[in-house]
């Protein structure tokens, strides 16, 4: 692919900013949930996470070795597989409460999905 790069780029700022918008609203505290914030710290800020591996995916889609499409590869892995743990956290019921989802939380699973589909196909010139 030519432009997937520039692709990744745009999508991995994307994932960048999702961390900022509301996840989740939690009517009994009256209070949105996003990737840095939780009542009292309970969720953890799974943002950190997405910003700190987004940044190192970025790096390998800019490293033209085929090892670091690899290392692309299984870190898009390991964040697809963290929105989908962060997504079943922040959206669990707890006593009999269910919070309301975000088109934010929604979002963070596209997005994941689309830097895995863009780790798998690299944009890395072959030599004859």
């Amino acid at each position: 692919m030519k432009y997937s790069k520039w692709i990744g780029l745009v999508v991995y700022i994307g994932l960048i900013y999702i961390c900022f918008i509301p996840w989740t609203y939690h009517a009994d505290l009256g209070k949105y949930f996003t990737g840095f914030f939780s009542e009292k710290n309970i969720y953890g800020k799974p943002g950190k996470f997405f910003i700190i591996f987004s940044v190192i995916c970025v790096l390998m889609m800019f490293v033209e070795k085929v090892w670091a499409k690899f290392v692309h590869i299984f870190f898009a892995g390991v964040i697809l597989a963290y929105a989908l743990k962060t997504y079943h956290l922040y959206t669990s019921s707890y006593n009999a409460y269910s919070p309301e989802k975000q088109p934010g939380i929604y979002l963070l699973l596209l997005v994941s999905i689309l830097s895995f589909a863009i780790s798998l196909f690299p944009d890395m010139k072959i030599r004859k």
